[in-house]
């Protein structure tokens, strides 16, 4: 169907405005963050503002056999919202509002377009606490987190997003309104839908409404630090702290390559202590627990380890790993992995990586929620040297094919999206990938939503 036949018959169910024909700005649409991920020319961008026109431009996409493409911010690392040749973006930055915050039970209910900082925040003001907090928070949004089953640096103790989700207003592939899950603290009637739509990338339903869990306000927080000679004795550390018994609110892994990038931009002075750190943090039993993971660390080789008494000082260590990516794109392409190994497995996977590096020449920088094994090795090449583009590639299938040899998954919050389709397949056997395809065909069966992607 030819573009101006869709905009003008979209113009026809929604307000004019919400529809773009402008090719210069639908541009700014076409990707996510994902290096190297394909995109395609949508035929346009629609921008709704109520569930009601979401479901409008659905049941016309599938009317018309038209591919729908939700985005949030476009926050996403695995192409899940590149566009797809002559297809409908619908981006949900309009749909912004926290509708309801519930103090007694509790909960909040939003719109998908709501930024994770924005509703953590709002919840703040009355003493709640929403966890999931992916590194993007500033930026991405409660729907896009959802699309992915985010996660971040406190879900080593307090679980991903889909852990929070109860309930969802969804708009079907063929235009319906369904609601799933629900609102009360237990709740067994029929088949988890509203999980299983956490982490489906756009590819089951287009979110319209989330109800999420919350829970009070934590005590603050005691951080640790630990400086290692290499990265394999960070993991040492790592694998102890498990080992414990300890629940740390945190734990990151940054290693010299990110601390410098840092440094080179906001001049933070990191790099000239250590190869590696460490940054725990303990929100119950703090004390007791820190001096605990302390000695985690300074038994795996710690050069230095501390329990921070400064705490600006230690909120800029942890600035310092939420700044490793922008600071790293910085010096060019950056191909995120987004590997997860059994916690274990940790000091294995890391030495992996470092050999990977080697083998194929390619600069790889290491942040990681070591805490629960998801690791997010950073390839960066130069700009314009497309052997070393092609090192890294080959470099990227290395690591996938090493996290599933531990016994590890392909991604851990990034999602599949366009990047991870083959490490999929890798992953899981083709029966499984025919229950995938059945529950796509099921509540997709005209094949409109997000096509392409996770599994072709």
């Amino acid at each position: 169907m030819e573009p101006a036949r869709i905009v003008a018959g979209l113009r026809a169910l929604v307000p004019a405005d919400r529809v773009l024909d402008d090719r210069q700005v639908i541009q700014g649409y076409l990707q996510d963050q994902a290096e190297w991920a394909p995109y395609a020319q949508a035929a346009t961008v629609v921008r709704p503002r109520s569930t009601e026109e979401v479901r409008a431009v659905v049941a016309f996409a599938a009317e018309h056999g038209v591919p729908v493409v939700p985005r949030g911010a476009g926050t996403g690392l695995s192409g899940g919202a590149n566009a797809i040749e002559g297809c409908i973006i619908l981006s949900f930055e309009a749909m912004n509002a926290v509708l309801e915050i519930n103090e007694s039970e509790p909960y909040a209910v939003v719109q998908p377009g709501v930024v994770n900082d924005d509703l953590r925040a709002a919840c703040a003001e009355r003493g709640l606490w929403y966890p999931p907090d992916p590194a993007s928070a500033p930026w991405s949004t409660i729907g896009g987190n959802v699309a992915t089953n985010a996660g971040g640096i406190c879900c080593v103790k307090y679980g991903v997003t889909r852990d929070y989700v109860l309930a969802l207003e969804v708009v079907t592939g063929r235009g319906d309104v369904v609601r799933v899950g629900r609102r009360t603290a237990k709740g067994v009637a029929g088949y988890d839908l509203c999980g299983l739509m956490v982490g489906s990338e756009g590819t089951l339903g287009v979110i319209t409404e989330i109800t999420v869990r919350l829970r009070p306000e934590r005590p603050p927080e005691r951080t640790i630090a630990g400086y290692f000679d290499s990265i394999v004795a960070a993991g040492r550390a790592v694998s102890a702290v498990s080992a414990s018994g300890v629940i740390p609110s945190a734990l990151e892994l940054v290693d010299r390559h990110c601390l410098e990038a840092v440094d080179a931009w906001k001049n933070m002075g990191l790099s000239t202590e250590a190869d590696v750190v460490l940054l725990g943090r303990c929100d119950a039993n703090s004390d007791e627990d820190a001096g605990v993971i302390r000695r985690c660390f300074d038994e795996a080789g710690a050069s230095w380890a501390a329990v921070s008494t400064d705490e600006q000082e230690a909120e800029a260590l942890f600035d310092a790993r939420r700044l490793a990516y922008p600071a790293l794109e910085r010096l060019g392409p950056v191909l995120t992995e987004d590997v997860c190994v059994p916690k274990a497995k940790v000091p294995e996977m890391l030495a992996r990586i470092e050999k990977t590096a080697a083998v194929h020449d390619t600069l790889i920088a290491n942040i990681a929620h070591a805490g629960d094994g998801n690791l997010h090795p950073l390839l960066i090449t130069p700009i314009g040297d497309d052997a070393a583009r092609r090192r890294a590639q080959a470099a990227f299938e290395d690591i996938i094919s090493d996290a599933i040899e531990l016994g590890g998954t392909v991604t851990g919050e990034h999602g599949v999206g366009l990047l991870k389709r083959d490490g999929l397949r890798r992953e899981v056997s083709p029966l499984v990938l025919d229950l995938h395809r059945a529950i796509k065909n099921a509540l997709d069966p005209l094949g409109i939503l997000n096509p392409g992607k996770v599994f072709s």
